[in-house]
């Protein structure tokens, strides 16, 4: 087998074992939460910015709508955001955090630095490789 095929020596797979493990790294900070990864995701997302209409969240997350809307009603059972359509346009539904999912947001402030300690790496080399990963990304969208 030629080396450049080598599963081992693949890129891509590097990236996906890596986000496989993150998940399970987060498991079990976020069970006691109640929220499962991508919720997480989400809440990150409206912890920056509250009332993102869902298009806006699926921008920011990558996902598409028939993944996002499942997973923010799940959200709204749970008491964690709230959906509203948008008076100025009834197509735009708007998520808004409840004092419930603004109060999730303490919880999970310690998470960076427990990632941080787990991969042994400082705060600047997680960022450095963050903007290394976000660069390859924007270049394979471009290609």
């Amino acid at each position: 087998m030629k080396k450049s095929l080598r599963l081992d020596d693949q890129l891509c797979f590097s990236i996906y074992a890596a986000a496989h493990a993150f998940t399970r790294f987060y498991r079990p900070l976020l069970e006691p939460l109640g929220l499962t990864y991508p919720q997480y995701l989400v809440l990150l997302a409206l912890w920056e910015e509250d009332r993102l209409p869902v298009k806006a969240i699926g921008e920011r997350l990558l996902l598409d709508s028939g993944t996002l809307t499942p997973l923010i009603k799940r959200m709204e059972e749970a008491d964690l955001v709230t959906r509203l359509r948008d008076s100025a346009d009834e197509r735009r539904v708007i998520v808004s955090l409840t004092t419930k999912g603004r109060r999730l947001r303490n919880a999970a402030e310690a998470f960076p630095a427990q990632i941080g300690a787990a991969a042994g790496c400082s705060a600047s080399e997680l960022s450095a490789l963050r903007r290394t990963l976000t660069g390859l990304r924007d270049a394979l969208d471009a290609a």
